[in-house]
């Protein structure tokens, strides 16, 4: 807590004294011939906790400048309430226990250890399972890459053989249909090319990076006015919140807009019709800069969960299944993280990239 600052310590002391006041006024109304029924005791947990939970929400949202409804979605969810439950029963067991004794205060302590001990598991698990959600990402990204990269680079050597071959004919010798024959040919050999070469660069993208900082409030607003004539198409409101510093970072401005277009292009489609599509801006807690793109359609289901910044994967009926794969390429050589927080009421997809150093 101390190398958190004095204002944090201070914030938290004043919520804890806050909701512990509220849980002993509570007790006190209901206490009747000196001592609390377990019904009792159990409602004064409950005001206790609700009203932790609605100051840390606020606490939250001030910090972060997050709306609280965004951080009770993202936040609160089954494991939060599970773990909540746990020290709920610590504390009614608690309850009991203290009464004055030494002995009293030693059981206390056992059972706040060993509740902190089963929170903390829980915790741990579901850290070790988004780490782990975000290597096997990686490593598919960057299995396919290679994979496309490889076929690209043999494919492009073949064609440039058969361009050259067919520039050595001298069409003025043919007569008309077989003239005709080799132009068609060498058009559509050209064409190859360049449809390799685009291939190529969107297996690992080239990122140029501006000598500016750039900043992320402006390259979303321009993403977003982009987007506005896919989302009126379905009547989708655009909510866009940005950060109310600026948020600099080292990037490609072009490539980087691409992708938060292709985000907010995949939200509006994902949306119902006369649905809602959020873009946030903003920091994390490390300073690292951050944008998100929310919507309130049906969300990603588990079974493709872990295809989704695979090539060619797409629930669209007429999706390519390129523009998050490519996404998540792009970031990626940004040195960020292109990740998906989504739930069933909504898919949540995040991009993260280390601030701006200079």
């Amino acid at each position: 807590m101390a190398r958190r600052g004095q204002w944090p310590i201070l914030g938290n002391t004043i919520m804890a004294a806050t909701y512990a006041c509220l849980g002993a006024l509570v007790a006190a109304r209901l206490r009747g011939d000196g001592t609390l029924t377990i019904e009792s005791r159990a409602l004064v947990l409950v005001a206790v906790n609700v009203a932790s939970w609605i100051l840390v929400g606020i606490g939250l949202s001030l910090r972060t400048g997050e709306s609280i409804r965004s951080i009770v979605r993202h936040n609160f969810t089954a494991q939060f309430y599970v773990a909540y439950a746990y020290f709920a029963l610590a504390s009614l067991l608690t309850s009991y226990l203290l009464n004055g004794s030494l002995l009293g205060y030693l059981l206390s302590t056992i059972v706040f250890v060993l509740a902190l001990a089963l929170t903390d598991t829980i915790a741990g698990r579901r850290v070790r399972r988004v780490l782990e959600s975000e290597l096997s990402d990686a490593d598919r990204h960057l299995f396919h890459s290679r994979a496309v990269e490889g076929v690209v680079h043999n494919l492009r050597n073949h064609m440039a053989t058969a361009v050259g071959y067919l520039k050595e004919i001298d069409p003025r010798r043919l007569d008309p249909v077989d003239r005709d024959a080799v132009e068609t040919a060498t058009a559509a050999a050209n064409d190859a090319v360049t449809v390799l070469r685009t291939l190529s660069q969107g297996a690992t993208p080239r990122v140029s990076y501006a000598t500016e900082a750039v900043d992320l409030n402006g390259l979303a607003s321009r993403a977003l006015d982009m987007a506005r004539p896919r989302a009126r198409s379905k009547e989708v409101e655009l909510g866009l919140k940005e950060s109310p510093d600026e948020v600099k970072v080292r990037a490609d401005p072009l490539l980087l807009r691409e992708v938060i277009t292709n985000l907010l292009n995949n939200a509006i489609d994902a949306a119902p019709q006369k649905g809602r599509v959020d873009l946030r801006i903003g920091r994390r807690g490390n300073g690292s800069p951050y944008l998100s793109v929310a919507d309130n359609g049906p969300g990603v289901a588990d079974d493709n969960r872990h295809h989704l910044f695979e090539p060619h994967f797409t629930t669209k009926e007429s999706g390519t299944g390129l523009g998050l794969f490519m996404s998540y390429g792009v970031v990626r050589e940004h040195q960020g993280q292109l990740i998906y927080e989504g739930s069933r009421r909504g898919a949540v997809f995040t991009v993260t990239l280390p601030p701006f150093a200079g």
